[in-house]
């Protein structure tokens, strides 16, 4: 007894084979697996997926149910897992109008972030959970379709049928572009910065930038006498670079005001974002410390006058 069959009309035949995979291997946890039948018919390059109830072990009345739920999760996975992609992309170009395969690409990176997690434990667990969710909205629906309908036309339905996740991709595409733009227009700021830095003469040998933790800066000169990070005539060199830019980093803008020919970068937290811009503008000329002489100094006075209180 025939159920259903699924048409991939769009798709090569190595898409269908990944879908009559996923099925099949779904299939092994139905308790009836022994009356249900998959076939692959190929033509043309395309595929088509037939489910059969064997009788009489199939019976529709008391295995239906578990069928149409366990057919529609199989292809739920399989939108997510293969098609979403092939989605994003397609809003990233009709409707974000970007045309260059290395931009689609970067931008493609953010829409991962946010649907697959970053690999941290839990991030993943929480990517798991957006998955399961958006998982859980399509399966459903199209568990209730089959239970109505004989033939699914794969692309039709998640083109006509899936309103809700195809408008939420669109805003994951969105969420994307903005950061697209953002890390472009940051880039561009550095690349800028890097250039000044660069045609600008070295006035002070060397300072030391002292990181006492979190946002806590101290930086020295090469007198070791205190620089102050809030003199308004401190940032008029990054006032002067771009206006339209919230520069709002004090220590970077001193840094490229008193432009020096070394910077000493003293922390125990190498990978701050503020270290890194520091990096990336001065180049060369930064050298990190984990912890010198220096550090032990400056860790002895704050004991020392921590003491006193």
């Amino acid at each position: 007894m025939k159920l259903f069959a699924i048409q991939l009309t769009n798709r090569v035949e190595a898409q269908a084979e990944q879908l009559y995979g996923m099925m099949t291997s779904s299939m092994e946890r139905l308790h009836n697996k022994e009356s249900i039948h998959i076939a692959m018919n190929r033509y043309e390059g395309r595929g088509e997926i037939e489910v059969y109830g064997v009788l009489p072990g199939f019976q529709l009345q008391t295995d239906g149910d578990p069928l149409f739920e366990w057919a529609g999760n199989a292809i739920a996975d399989y939108i997510l897992l293969v098609e979403e992609r092939r989605i994003l992309r397609f809003l990233l170009k009709q409707e974000f109008h970007y045309d260059k395969e290395e931009d689609i690409d970067r931008i493609m990176s953010y829409c991962e972030q946010m649907l697959s997690g970053t690999g941290e434990w839990e991030a993943e667990r929480a990517a798991g959970e957006v998955y399961n969710r958006r998982k859980a909205k399509i399966s459903g629906e199209l568990a209730d379709y089959l239970k109505e309908q004989t033939e699914l036309n794969l692309e039709g339905y998640v083109r006509f049928r899936l309103h809700p996740y195809i408008d939420e991709l669109r805003d994951v595409a969105e969420y994307a572009v903005d950061e697209f733009v953002m890390d472009r227009q940051y880039q561009e700021f550095i690349s800028l910065l890097q250039y000044f830095v660069y045609i600008q003469e070295a006035r002070i040998p060397f300072v030391h930038l002292f990181h006492k933790g979190g946002n806590e800066f101290l930086l020295l000169n090469d007198r070791m006498e205190q620089i102050d990070t809030d003199d308004p005539e401190a940032v008029v060199t990054v006032e002067m670079l771009e206006k339209d830019m919230n520069f709002e980093d004090m220590i970077v803008s001193t840094l490229i005001s008193v432009s020096p020919q070394q910077i000493y970068i003293h922390t125990r937290e190498p990978e701050q974002q503020v270290i890194h811009t520091i990096k990336q503008i001065f180049e060369n000329r930064v050298e990190v410390c984990g912890y010198c002489r220096l550090c032990h100094n400056l860790d002895r006075g704050a004991a020392a006058e921590y003491n006193k209180r």
